[in-house]
């Protein structure tokens, strides 16, 4: 591994942090019920950016490669012309960072998110291992639920040369997503990717509901990790679909049609608690929705987002006048 320091800080916010100590609220295609690049059932892309910026979000994460227009100047020109700014792009659907047969695919794809997300002003790419070990829809098993050690060293080597590739090609910083049904998902797991990777090269994207999921206590990852929480992913979990989803064996996709990812303040984790521990980091962070909800009925998520954003200003995260 390369010893010379890429443009990433220590503190995991990517280039240097800018305009001070803010918790910067936006939100994601997810929260409208988008987990793919195209599907039917999926809130059409124009309506999710006017919906987005009559909410009052300032910031958004792109999604799912594709489902947004991949033109840069035509993205450009659809998000300046609802006031909208890019917080990241999102390298989704290439989860085999353990194989070293995937990589081909998942560099290509992280080229295409970072070029894109460097274009129109983003500063992070947040890398979501899915699919997982399960099928969302079936629940089968596709594949062990845990690493061997073998499989976990070149899972940490790739990501590693995923971190450096952002940040010295793209001036973009990584952010690893732990996920349900992935094998990053649980406190002990995320702890260990944490304490293995060069915090140069790779930070945390604190995924609240994903972590909660799995008991893990995000109050505690923020304050012994605090220089590498790099992003934030805010929500919750219903805490008896987690609990119905443990005793039968759900997989992931099969909690969330059941309504597992539920809006604040309803669920775990206790988001008062997490916002003063991020505040507490005093940093630059962005700190975006991101409630699974798919498949969603088209006039579902708007209401739910002009809730959750007037709750989160409520409790301290987004920027100005609430």
């Amino acid at each position: 591994m390369s010893t010379d320091a890429p443009s990433v800080s220590q503190h995991g916010t990517g280039p240097e942090a800018r305009d001070g100590a803010r918790l910067r609220l936006g939100t994601c295609p997810d929260s409208w019920g988008v987990w793919f690049a195209d599907d039917p059932r999926q809130t059409p892309w124009t309506r999710f950016l006017d919906e987005v910026a009559e909410v009052g979000y300032p910031w958004l994460e792109l999604g799912p490669y594709g489902y947004l227009p991949t033109d840069r100047s035509r993205l450009a020109d659809e998000l300046a012309s609802r006031r909208l700014q890019v917080a990241g792009g999102t390298v989704h659907g290439y989860s085999g960072l353990h194989r070293p047969g995937d990589w081909a695919g998942i560099e290509r794809v992280t080229r295409q998110v970072c070029e894109l997300t460097a274009a129109v002003g983003g500063r992070h790419v947040i890398f979501v291992p899915v699919p997982g070990y399960r099928d969302d829809v079936t629940g089968a098993f596709t594949e062990p639920a845990e690493l061997d050690a073998d499989e976990w060293r070149t899972m940490i080597r790739a990501l590693e040369d995923l971190g450096r590739l952002t940040a010295e090609e793209y001036g973009l910083a990584l952010q690893f997503h732990p996920h349900a049904d992935s094998h990053v998902e649980t406190q002990v797991q995320t702890e260990r990717l944490l304490d293995e990777t060069d915090p140069r090269l790779v930070s945390l994207c604190l995924d609240t509901g994903h972590l909660a999921y799995r008991h893990a206590d995000n109050v505690a990852l923020i304050k012994r990790y605090p220089d590498r929480i790099g992003y934030v992913h805010i929500k919750q979990m219903d805490p008896a679909i987690v609990a119905r989803a443990d005793r039968d064996g759900l997989a992931f996709g099969q909690a969330v049609a059941m309504g597992a990812s539920c809006e604040p303040p309803l669920g775990e984790p206790v988001v008062e608690d997490v916002a003063k521990a991020l505040r507490d980091l005093n940093r630059d962070l962005f700190v975006v929705v991101e409630q699974d909800m798919y498949p969603a009925e088209f006039d579902k998520p708007k209401p739910i987002a002009q809730r959750t954003y007037a709750y989160l200003r409520g409790v301290g995260i987004g920027e100005g006048p609430s």
